[in-house]
């Protein structure tokens, strides 16, 4: 991924003000604004001193609450840093899924192992207000893919929600309705139309 998206948003997952973020990196608001545009990249100067804004999530080290319910759900789900996507946690139905260990997965960025769909729908979430918290969940339709692939995902809705970590950082909830589940109102919809038709 390139540095002005994932600065955008950062940025807005933190609510930091692109001021802010300049001021850290010791450059002008218009220099953030043009590396958010995609116009320049920053130096490897500049990038070691947007570090804090940048740092992923590390650990649920203070949010053991929610690590324990991820890992007991009897459902499919998963919580990965909104920010990069890596994992942070998995629970034992969702890592049946997988061909390879929720332990081997950890702290490593899931997105490569992205359906289109869901590519789709991540690249729809700016424009939705997702990262400027203007909305709490969203749902979209997943064809699926078999065991070939490191990661299996089963046909199915597959809603995101997003929440914020004791120490503030984005984190993103990901759970598989069972079959014949359908998803809550006020989620907002990724995917166009309805699913096919058994």
């Amino acid at each position: 991924m390139k540095i002005g998206p994932l600065l955008r948003r950062a940025r807005a997952l933190r609510r930091w003000k692109q001021q802010a973020v300049a001021d850290l990196a010791g450059v002008a608001q218009t220099t953030v604004s043009r590396w958010e545009a995609g116009a320049i990249e920053p130096s490897p100067e500049q990038l070691r001193r947007l570090g804090p804004i940048l740092t992923p999530v590390a650990d649920l080290a203070r949010d053991s609450g929610l690590k324990r319910l991820v890992l007991s759900s009897p459902l499919p789900v998963h919580l990965i840093c909104d920010l990069t996507h890596r994992l942070l946690a998995a629970s034992p139905a969702r890592e049946a899924e997988w061909t390879v260990s929720a332990s081997e997965l950890h702290g490593e960025p899931l997105f490569p192992y992205a359906t289109d769909e869901i590519r789709d729908a991540e690249s729809r979430l700016d424009g939705l207000g997702w990262f400027a918290d203007a909305t709490t969940g969203a749902v979209l339709w997943i064809r699926g893919r078999d065991r070939g692939a490191p990661i299996r995902m089963a046909t199915g809705y597959c809603v995101w929600e997003r929440l914020t970590l004791n120490d503030g950082s984005p984190v993103r909830l990901v759970t598989t309705l069972p079959a014949g589940a359908t998803p809550e109102r006020g989620l907002v919809r990724l995917f166009d139309g309805e699913p096919p038709q058994a």
